[in-house]
Order: C-alpha cells, then sequence, then structure tokens
C-alpha cells in the first residue's frame, strides 16, 4: 500500500518534468522546423508581413536555385574531405595521445596536461588573425596547407578539435582496469596488440563522441573557411555557398533555407549512423 502511494506521489511530478522536456525540446526544434518550411515556401509567403507557421503550396523552386547553382556538388565535396580527414585524424591521434598520457609516464606529463586543457579555453575569435599568418607561413614550406588550399582547414580543425578529444578519451582510457592489461600480457599479447585489439574496442563510446563533435565542428564552420579560403573559389566549402545568396539589398531568403536544409542533412545521417554504432556498443558493453 505505502509502496502505490508512494508511485502516486511521484507521478505529477514526472509530469512535469515530462512536460517541461517536450517544451524545450518544442523550443530548441522550431528553429529547424521554420528553416525546412522556407525552404519549401513560395517567396511571395517568406516575405509576408504576418507568415504563417504553414504553407499548402508548397515547391522545390529554392532548391533548384542552390542546386543549380554553380560549383555547389564542388564546395559538397570540399566540405566532406575536410570533415572526413579531421575526423579521421581526430580519432587515430587523440586515442594515441590518450593512451601515452594515462599508461605511460614521463618527465612533462603534468604539464602536458595542463596545456591540454588550457588550449580549450582560448576562444576562437581570438585566434583566427594569428593562425591566418602562421597558415600563410606555413604555405611558403608547404603549399598544400597554405592559405586558399583545404590543407589549411584541416590542420585548423584539427588543431581545435584535439584539445578536448584528448581530454574526453583520456577518462575512457583510465577507466580501463590496469588488471586487463597485465592479463593480456600474461596471455602473450603485446602492447600493440592490447592497444588495438582490447583497448580500442572498450573506449569505441568515446571516439563515437568525438567524431561527432568533430565532424559537426567541421562541416559547419564558416569563420575559418572565411578567413582562409580567401581568393580561391574552387576550394570554398558549403558554408560559403550559400553567402552568395546573401545580398546587401535583396537577400534570397528561400535558397538560404534551401542551402541550410541541405547542409543539415549530412549531419542528421552522419549522427544517425554514429548513433546506432554507440548504442550497440554500449549495449554489447552491457552485456558483457
Amino acid at each position: 500500500m505505502g509502496v502505490t502511494a508512494g508511485r502516486r506521489v511521484q507521478k505529477p511530478g514526472r509530469l512535469i518534468a515530462e512536460i517541461v522536456c517536450v517544451v524545450i525540446a518544442g523550443m530548441v526544434a522550431f528553429p529547424v522546423y521554420w528553416m525546412v518550411l522556407s525552404a519549401f515556401k513560395p517567396t511571395g509567403q517568406i516575405q509576408a508581413e504576418n507568415p504563417r507557421p504553414w504553407t499548402l503550396t508548397p515547391t522545390l523552386e529554392h532548391f533548384e536555385r542552390v542546386l543549380g547553382g554553380e560549383g555547389f556538388a564542388m564546395f559538397f565535396l570540399n566540405s566532406v574531405i575536410v570533415a572526413v580527414v579531421v575526423v579521421a585524424l581526430s580519432l587515430l591521434l587523440s586515442f594515441l595521445s590518450a593512451v601515452a598520457l594515462t599508461r605511460f609516464n614521463f618527465k612533462g606529463k603534468t604539464v602536458l596536461l595542463v596545456m591540454v586543457l588550457v588550449a580549450q579555453m582560448v576562444p576562437v575569435e581570438a585566434l583566427t588573425i594569428p593562425l591566418f599568418f602562421l597558415m600563410r607561413s606555413v604555405g611558403d614550406v608547404a603549399p598544400a596547407f597554405g592559405t586558399n588550399h583545404l590543407g589549411s582547414l584541416i590542420l585548423v580543425h584539427l588543431a581545435f578539435s584535439l584539445p578536448f578529444a584528448i581530454w574526453m578519451l583520456r577518462g575512457f582510457v583510465a577507466a580501463v582496469p590496469q588488471e586487463l592489461e597485465e592479463a593480456s600480457k600474461i596471455d602473450g599479447a603485446s602492447r600493440l596488440r592490447f592497444t588495438w585489439q582490447i583497448l580500442f574496442p572498450l573506449v569505441a563510446p568515446g571516439l563515437v563522441a568525438i567524431s561527432v563533435l568533430a565532424f559537426i565542428h567541421a562541416w559547419n564552420d564558416f569563420l575559418f573557411a572565411k578567413t582562409f579560403i580567401i581568393s580561391n573559389t574552387e576550394n570554398q566549402t558549403l558554408p560559403l555557398a550559400i553567402l552568395v545568396f546573401f545580398k546587401p539589398e535583396d537577400t534570397d531568403w528561400g535558397a538560404v533555407m534551401a542551402g541550410s536544409t541541405l547542409m543539415t542533412i549530412p549531419v542528421l545521417v552522419f549522427f544517425i549512423l554514429v548513433q546506432r554504432r554507440l548504442v550497440s556498443v554500449m549495449g554489447g558493453a552491457v552485456k558483457g
């Protein structure tokens, strides 16, 4: 009887919490809904004084204008190259760095950890101009990584992704018991084999989370792409392609919303694929 009464007392609080979560989710999802809606609205409805949150005459003219624009496929490919390379290098380098910082003792280890932590606190805007001059100097030695090249974007995004990735993975690696490595040594496994066949799968949830953050940061970047890709339009990414539709007197909001919607699709697809992998890995860990 007491348990039943306790459950009845908790139900109103749980209902309120669910209502609050639904309201917050609606507030977060509404801008996305409005973006997609505006992408399908006719131009007259978008520019109306009292726009309505629905349309009875959807159109694809904005998507046709965006997809028919010069170089859209090339900009899309550039964004894919930058995002994929950044994710792959972030996963590899952050994992190896986290293993080194967690499993090995060496001089300057504490200082290095502090530097990794401090690197996350520096605002991106404060480093944009110094990084521009740095990339311009790097271009004199290695043109592929200088300004106006995709290599400069890859290096910069990698530099900003690694500190957080290393700090996050360090916790996952540290959570793996030391006894597990000792047991693998007794069974004849080398350190390299333990790292890639045992430790790597165990920290997979952390790697998945890092891949999502690194992909979103590189895919949606506008500041670095605008700063480093100055005159070489062939190396521009999607955010810069959408900038074409912004005009001083007459911004093409339909095309802007259509381009933004197209940019969002790869992020959603990537997140859904990675989320399934994350759930399967965590489910396997719980069963084990």
